[in-house]
């Protein structure tokens, strides 16, 4: 089981940083042209959202079943830096990455003008993006290749 949700929570990073980039890109191209938000580019802004919250789903089951977790969670693993990012960085940075790509949504249904709609999700998303690459663990996905 532990073997599956890794590689799933692997592979599901790539269709996370895909969703997101497609959904900032068409919020940015939405602000700087002044367009209509339209019924297409709340569902483009979904490719983001959806996939976040299923990564984290994942993630969360994960971070308890796997040894690299909350089971390895102690001072001593605090001091080494992959061990830290795995218990702590990499997870407490995701959430807030998903809590922010989450209000970014939210806050742009409910914004009047078309204009702010986007800039909402270019703030939001760009953010959640940044946090996100900031955090995954770069040196297991060059090491598995």
């Amino acid at each position: 089981m532990y073997t599956g949700l890794q590689h799933l929570h692997s592979y599901l990073a790539y269709l996370v940083l895909l969703g997101l980039i497609i959904s900032l890109l068409n919020a940015l191209t939405g602000w700087l042209q002044n367009r209509r938000f339209q019924d297409k580019d709340r569902k483009r802004s979904l490719l983001g959202l959806i996939p976040v919250h299923l990564q984290w789903l994942i993630g969360v089951v994960l971070y308890f079943v796997s040894p690299l977790g909350a089971a390895n969670a102690s001072g001593a693993a605090m001091k080494d830096a992959t061990s830290r990012l795995y218990i702590l960085e990499h997870p407490l940075t995701m959430i807030i990455a998903v809590i922010l790509i989450t209000v970014g949504y939210s806050r742009a249904k409910r914004l009047k003008t078309d204009n702010a709609r986007f800039k909402n999700l270019v703030i939001f998303y760009g953010i959640g993006l940044i946090l996100v690459l900031s955090r995954i663990p770069w040196q297991a996905w060059f090491a598995a290749n």
